[in-house]
This record gives structure tokens, C-alpha cells and sequence, in this order.
């Protein structure tokens, strides 16, 4: 199949990461795959596998960049394209009129988020052949708002490169610095941390209330890692929780990390004995998935994703959106029992494997193109 890859994302989070690995894993099974992204792009220098014809500039403006559409379009006729597939919301008008423009293209569309779509969509994306939901819970999303028709919409499932965790994994636990944590040292105390955008959604502001009362009953021997880039527009909610770790007592116990490269993401992954979503709402949670994958035990707050990932007292604990109290309990609990972190590590890779392989991700991908063709 030639399969083009919409994206006019501006910053590298949980869905570039799910396009940049979809386009290995699909060019990996022999197809021929093109991206056409927005200027600036992070993903073009991390797409260096694709022949350079095949990734293109384009503006990508918005919803209503015409110019957009109808250079989308002109790409897709000229490698005769079967599939567009556009993985953000202002996307999808210019792929929706791409398609209608390029007579072989089918239009497939990806929604990574719970967000209601406007009723616009409607009919602007009357045209497309199937949609992929990243969670069940973006299914019923879909589903509520009656922009498809229900036999459109697949379920696929976000996956992780489970050999490259493992490894990761594995090369900590070799580590001087893992066994020294196994046996206690104050040295080199426990690591409790939270991955993802810095933004009221993602909450590490409730993070770091949990690690302050954290803090008053373990001290020295936990420390803090928050690792993301602040999403604000002003960048007001980084200096809010900069202010937090301040106000709190924690400037010796929790770290800013930033924005983490693709290699240092894992490793930090790799290094953490529990890992916190305190998020207020998840469409799906990448994050907990590598840290499944790492066998790391995840402490979620119950939103619509985590419960798709995390099944409560098996790999992970689940807890009330908003309980600071019972999400600092739960950590604690992890960390003062040895033998059931380290069960719910060794089961945290088992659901990995089972559910969130990306090779499986890539496979049920091809399927659903295979459906639009037909369709």
C-alpha cells in the first residue's frame, strides 16, 4: 500500500510518537509510506528511514488552509496514494478534501483525544472510510457524538517498542544504582515519577502534593522526577509547579527534568520504582504503557484511559481523581513492600506484551487500511 501521513503537530508528544512509529512499523512490512508535515516539524528529523521524496513541507496552517488541501491533494495523485491518514483535528478538513481531490485516496482519520468534534464534522468528513479510537473510551466518545457511522469506527490500541524497554529495564537493573535502592540506601533513595506535558490536564501540581506528604514519612530515602515540557501558552503552569516544589519543601526531593529526549524518556522510565498519572482526564496514557513495558508499577488516577491500562491491585493501583492523600498512600504502599512491587512489576510486563506490543499496533493499523480500501 502507499499510505500518506498527515501532521501538522508543532511539538513531539504521546500522538507523534504513535505516527512515528506507525510509519516504521508500516515501512518495516514493505509499505510504501509518505508524511507531509507542517513547517518546523519535529517529526521531519526523526523520520530519517523514509526516503527523502517522501516527506514533505507544507503549510498546514489550520482547519481552513485551503492551499494546504489542495497541495495535499496534488502530493497524493502524484505517488497515487491509497490511504491519507491525518492524526490531528485541524487536519482533517485538509485531508478530507485532499481525498475528495485525489480520486484513489481514501480517507482514514485518528483520534487521539476525548474532545467533543464540532457538528461541522459531519459533513466535512463524510468521506471517510474508517476511524481509528486510540482507547475504548474515545470510541464511546465517537460514538456519542454521531459524527461517523458506528461501523466506521475501529478501536487500535496506542503500542511501545516492548524490546527497547525491556532493554532499557534489564541494563538499570544491572546497574550499581539499582541494587543499592534493592537493599535500602539513603544514598540512593527510591525514584517516584511523572511523564508527560506540563498543563493543568496532566495535574503535577496533585503530583507534588502527594510527594509532600510523601516526603514527611519517608525524607531522604524518595526522590521526585517530573519530566515534560510546559504546554501553557505563557508558560504560567511550569512557573506554577516550580513554585509548588518551592512552597512545598521539595526543592531537595523533586526535580524539573524538561523535555526528554527519545533516549533519555526510556532510560528515565527504566530508573523509576513507581510511576504517577495524576491526570484529571486520559484519553489513553502512553506513559503508563512504557512504563508497563519497563515493568515499572503504575499509580493512576481513575480516568477513562488508566482504566483501559491499569487493572487496579494487578500491575498498578488505581485512585480517586483529586485525593492527593490516597494517591501519596498508594505510592507509599508500593514502596514499602518489596515483594508486591516487584509482582506487580513482573505482571506490569506480562499485560505489555499481551496488549500494547507495537508490532500487534502496526498490524491492526494495515487492517483497517485494507478495510478502507475496500470500503
Amino acid at each position: 500500500m502507499r499510505v500518506l501521513l498527515v501532521s501538522s503537530a508543532r511539538a513531539f508528544g504521546g500522538g507523534e510518537r504513535h505516527l512515528l512509529d506507525l510509519a516504521r512499523g508500516l515501512a518495516g512490512r514493505g509499505h510504501e509510506v509518505f508524511a507531509a508535515l507542517a513547517e518546523g516539524s519535529p517529526l521531519r528529523e526523526r523520520l530519517p528511514f523514509l526516503p527523502l521524496r517522501r516527506v514533505r513541507t507544507l503549510p498546514l496552517r489550520n482547519a481552513l488552509d485551503l492551499r494546504g488541501a489542495v497541495l495535499l491533494a496534488a502530493l497524493a495523485r502524484e505517488h497515487e496514494v491509497g490511504v491519507i491518514h491525518a492524526h490531528v483535528a485541524r487536519d482533517y478538513t485538509p485531508a478530507s478534501f485532499a481525498a475528495r481531490g485525489a480520486p484513489r485516496a481514501r480517507l482514514v482519520v485518528t483520534r487521539h483525544v476525548l474532545f467533543p468534534l464540532s457538528r461541522a464534522h459531519r459533513v466535512v468528513l463524510s468521506n471517510a472510510a474508517r476511524v481509528i479510537a486510540v482507547s475504548e473510551a474515545v470510541a464511546r466518545s465517537l460514538r456519542a457524538q454521531k459524527i461517523f457511522d458506528e461501523e466506521k469506527i475501529r478501536v487500535v490500541r496506542n503500542g511501545v517498542d516492548l524490546a527497547r524497554f525491556a532493554r532499557e529495564r534489564e541494563a538499570f537493573e544491572l546497574s550499581s544504582a539499582a541494587s543499592a535502592r534493592a537493599r535500602g540506601s539513603a544514598a540512593l533513595p527510591f525514584r517516584v515519577g511523572i511523564v508527560g506535558e506540563l498543563s493543568a490536564v496532566k495535574n503535577q501540581a496533585d503530583f507534588l502534593h502527594a510527594a509532600a506528604l510523601l516526603d514527611e514519612r519517608f525524607g531522604r530515602r524518595v526522590e521526585f522526577v517530573i519530566a515534560g515540557a510546559d504546554a501553557s501558552r505563557g508558560g504560567e503552569y511550569g512557573a506554577h509547579v516550580a513554585r509548588l516544589v518551592e512552597d512545598l519543601g521539595l526543592r531537595d526531593r523533586a526535580r524539573l527534568l524538561g523535555r526528554l529526549g527519545e533516549d533519555e524518556l526510556p532510560r528515565l522510565t527504566a530508573s523509576l520504582d513507581v510511576l504517577v498519572s495524576a491526570s484529571r482526564s486520559e484519553a489513553f496514557g502512553m506513559a503508563m504503557v512504557e512504563a508497563l513495558a519497563c515493568g515499572v508499577p503504575v499509580v493512576a488516577t481513575e480516568t477513562e484511559g488508566a482504566r483501559e491500562i491499569v487493572e487496579d491491585g494487578v500491575a498498578g493501583l488505581l485512585v480517586p481523581s483529586g485525593d492527593v492523600r490516597a494517591m501519596a498512600e498508594a505510592v507509599a504502599s508500593l514502596l514499602e513492600d518489596g515483594e508486591r512491587r516487584r509482582s506487580f512489576g513482573a505482571r506490569a510486563r506480562e499485560v505489555a506484551r499481551e496488549r500494547f506490543d507495537l508490532a500487534r499496533m502496526v498490524e491492526a493499523t494495515e487492517k483497517v487500511y485494507e478495510e478502507a480500501l475496500g470500503a
